[in-house]
């Protein structure tokens, strides 16, 4: 007899033996013809799993996140088979799921066109089609070779393996046998709508020292309704392009000259610069105070810090009087220098220092994109150095921060809580207690998280914070690491209330994370509609023909007098143009006039969100403009 504890808490007791898809089929035939793959005891596994004692289960379907995982991770296997069927000289390197899909790498020449891909395709809906069992076994090491002696990534991948003396798994469908951890669905059948999306290289483990391999991605999906959806989502997500509308609005650009490197255009300062008051004005209210540090440094401050051992390879490194100097890829260890550049007190703590730091880290070219991935950032960086006794309530001081900053652009958010890595520095019990009190900050706040286990910094645990967009889109920006390390590295102090001198703990955190990728992130969230207070311009006035422009041009005055980004368009085309172009430049106002409102002094109003709004007086319109200014209004 085995007892099985359910996520709802429920117990049931079943004869041994028994799978997780047993006990699926038990508490219902829609939940087992859903299901995805089984969380045992905490860990992820196959729904063919057998329960040979007493645990917890939880059957996992396509909505939950590692049922969506093991259902991708078969589709991969799926795209394999098919390409093994139409491309039987191809060499299979790995295939896993990744966010909304899948890909696989392939050694194959020549690389795979569009109709390929079309190809593989109906291949794949034939494979699902067959409704092939899906079946794991194990292997010796040496069997294992054996078995993929005709595949030298699978070798490659075995090798590293066979001296660790444990068995290798595989999984088999049909004619098709890959090397695999799984978990894996039951038979190909639920695969019944996939979409390959595109065909890239892809160097072998990411190393541009290794052969350039195949990449196929897709995604894959229960019902061909879910992958239309995500299809439509796609085609608006190519719309809302943060490079395309940057190119299309005027605010930013990315030359050959420096990749990586994004240059600001006019329109794009105002934003940029709108963004950074909103920044300055947020973190003043919650007691921060604003530095500045060099943009280079000596290696031994980098030694000092860690950095060197481990993040040199992507640090800009250059001599300067026969010394080694780095290019900063973070802020904290001047932000260190900072603190150590005075005596402080008890009194002093906490203490709350922000800084706006442009760092630079290397990044291969084949990652870089748009502004989401750059080599040179404006990282919104504050350090808050503080005692043991304070860290819950400056962590939880933190998360109002973040809680008032996301609400302003309509973002919402979920906590991660990444633990000590396996390359940390420090003792295990400082790790254990800030770990603890991460957790019971954010609990105690009511709020929810989950866990990543292994991805703190090495310096100290974190919380990541994934914001979602208007597409459902996550974007990880704000953290909040703790760390024990860099104060003691750094010999950090404060004298204590007993006189006696104390190491102080400290807080690295981020709000926006880095200002370049925000502005990515939030042009593409507003599709480049930005609420008025953030708009780089504001309000265009349009006069319905030349004889307005003066009455136009004191318009425009009376609004710029206002403080409102105004701008005006006296160019000799015709007035339906105009406010098309206008449209297309998103702009939230647009004031057209003409005899009758320079006669009345008035303005006709048309806005970007509610089409045309009649006229209105320009003193009415100012004090209506200033308070959604004033107030952030989405």
């Amino acid at each position: 007899m085995v007892n099985v504890t359910l996520k709802d808490g429920v117990v049931k007791s079943f004869d041994h033996p028994v799978t997780a898809a047993d006990v699926a089929k038990e508490l219902g035939m829609g939940l087992y013809k859903a299901a995805c793959a089984a969380r045992i005891d905490g860990e992820l596994k196959d729904l063919r799993t057998v329960l040979d004692h007493d645990c917890q289960l939880e059957i996992l379907t396509f909505d939950d996140k590692d049922g969506q995982w093991a259902f991708n991770h078969s589709a991969s296997h799926i795209l394999a088979q098919a390409v093994m069927h139409l491309f039987p000289n191809a060499k299979f390197a790995i295939g896993p799921a990744i966010d909304n899909g899948f890909y696989y790498d392939f050694d194959v020449e020549p690389a795979f066109t569009p109709e390929d891909l079309e190809k593989i395709e109906k291949e794949m809906a034939a494979i699902v089609k067959q409704a092939l069992p899906i079946e794991r076994f194990e292997l010796d090491p040496q069997e294992a070779l054996e078995l993929m002696k005709d595949q030298p990534y699978k070798v490659e991948l075995i090798e590293e393996h066979a001296g660790k003396g444990e068995k290798i798994s595989f999984y088999k469908q049909g004619d098709f046998t890959d090397l695999c951890a799984g978990p894996h669905l039951m038979t190909t059948a639920p695969v019944k709508a996939v979409k390959l999306t595109s065909s890239t290289g892809a160097y072998w483990r990411g190393s541009e020292k290794n052969k350039m391999l195949c990449r196929i991605y897709g995604t894959a999906f229960p019902k061909k309704s879910q992958l239309e959806e995500y299809l439509e989502r796609l085609e608006e997500a190519k719309r809302r392009d943060h490079r395309k509308l940057g190119k299309e609005l005027g605010l930013f650009t990315l030359m050959d000259e420096g990749p990586g490197f994004p240059f600001f255009l006019p329109k794009g300062m105002v934003l940029r610069n709108t963004l950074i008051d909103y920044w300055r004005q947020v973190h003043k209210r919650y007691g921060y105070v604003e530095i500045s540090t060099p943009m280079m440094l000596n290696r031994s401050l980098w030694e000092r810090s860690g950095h060197w051992d481990h993040y040199k390879e992507n640090m800009y490194t250059t001599v300067i009087d026969d010394v080694d100097f780095a290019i900063k890829p973070m802020n904290c260890p001047g932000g260190m220098l900072v603190y150590k550049s005075e005596p402080h007190s008890y009194r002093d703590l906490p203490l709350r220092v922000g800084e706006l730091g442009l760092v630079h880290r290397h990044e291969l070219s084949g990652a870089l994109h748009g502004l989401f991935r750059v080599r040179c950032f404006t990282q919104d960086d504050a350090h808050i150095f503080m005692t043991w006794e304070q860290m819950k309530d400056e962590i939880k001081n933190v998360v109002r921060l973040f809680d008032e900053v996301y609400s302003v652009f309509g973002l919402t958010y979920q906590i991660e809580v990444s633990t000590m890595p396996e390359d940390h520095m420090g003792d295990v019990k400082d790790w254990d207690f800030a770990t603890e009190t991460l957790k019971a900050a954010v609990t105690e706040m009511g709020k929810d998280y989950i866990i990543n286990e292994g991805d703190g910094a090495f310096y100290g645990p974190k919380l990541d914070f994934h914001l979602a967009d208007s597409l459902g889109r996550t974007w990880q920006c704000g953290t909040i690491q703790l760390d024990m390390q860099l104060p003691e590295r750094f010999e950090l102090e404060y004298t204590g209330a007993d006189n006696e001198k104390h190491r102080p703990v400290m807080i690295h955190r981020v709000v926006l994370g880095s200002i370049e990728r925000f502005i990515g992130v939030i042009t593409e969230h507003f599709a480049g509609a930005f609420p008025m207070w953030l708009a780089p311009v504001q309000v265009e006035v349009i006069p319905v023909s030349e004889k307005y422009n003066d009455y136009a041009a004191k318009v425009a005055a009376a609004l710029d007098e206002a403080g409102l980004r105004v701008e005006k368009d006296f160019r000799p085309e015709k007035i339906g143009y105009k406010i098309r172009q206008a449209q297309l430049q998103k702009i939230p106002y647009m004031l057209i006039v003409g005899e009758k409102e320079e006669a009345e002094g008035t303005v006709s109003v048309r806005s970007r969100k509610d089409g045309d709004k009649g006229a209105v007086a320009l003193s009415d319109f100012i004090a209506a403009a200033e308070q959604e200014v004033l107030t952030r209004a989405l």
